[in-house]
């Protein structure tokens, strides 16, 4: 199809480059039903083999949210205890990392790669340029949740915790094995603008036809 989809291409990529990671939140919490709109936006990613990996849990259940912050936390723990981390150093960090980041905010949203319907081959390599597929196509999902949330006013934040305790994540969750729980998205109304951050220019990251050549 040729010509410019979209009425307002000034807008569309206003919208792109407007879009925050946003760490603090109202206290109001935004209509469970905008955030199920945003996640209609992102179920249409581009994934590969149309095999649509993702899967998500909306989380707005304090007590819920709080043994998921528990268990996380006691995973950090120990991991910054064995890198020879203060402990006061570590209650500290806990407390403003995992606590706060993920109870202030009205929902989270646990974004999970489904293995169970990625192809399987006899081999290794291959098996595992499948994994990562879904990987890439779960994160194309997050990334039109996170615009669909902006366009819809509201702010989020992903974060990648789940990677470094998912045992514990599905434990809380009922998460089944063949299930890996992959990033939080922290949702909400922003209670702050952060400032844009730094771009590289596209002179440091685009080539022209092989790498190096500008």
């Amino acid at each position: 199809m040729e010509g410019v989809y979209v009425k307002n291409v000034e807008e569309f990529f206003s919208l792109i480059k407007t879009r925050r990671s946003v760490r603090k939140f109202s206290c109001k919490a935004p209509d469970l039903e905008l955030v199920l709109t945003a996640l209609e936006a992102a179920i249409w990613a581009p994934n590969a083999h149309n095999a649509q990996p993702w899967r998500f849990i909306v989380l707005e259940d304090k007590s819920i949210r709080l043994k998921l912050a528990e268990a996380m936390a006691e995973a950090w723990r120990r991991d910054m205890l064995r890198d020879g981390v203060p402990e006061h150093v570590i209650e500290e960090t806990i407390e403003e990392e995992t606590f706060r980041r993920f109870l202030e905010p009205p929902y989270l949203i646990i974004a999970c790669l489904d293995k169970s319907v990625l192809h399987r081959y006899p081999d290794e390599r291959r098996c595992f340029a499948e994994y990562i597929m879904g990987v890439q196509s779960l994160a194309a999902a997050i990334e039109n949740l996170l615009l669909a949330l902006h366009a819809l006013g509201l702010g989020a934040c992903w974060y990648c915790a789940p990677l470094f305790c998912q045992k514990e994540v599905r434990r809380i969750l009922n998460i089944p094995e063949h299930v890996e729980p992959q990033a939080i998205i922290a949702v909400g109304y922003p209670a702050e603008s952060p400032r844009p951050p730094p771009r590289k220019p596209l002179s440091e990251v685009v080539f022209l036809n092989k790498w190096g050549c500008k």
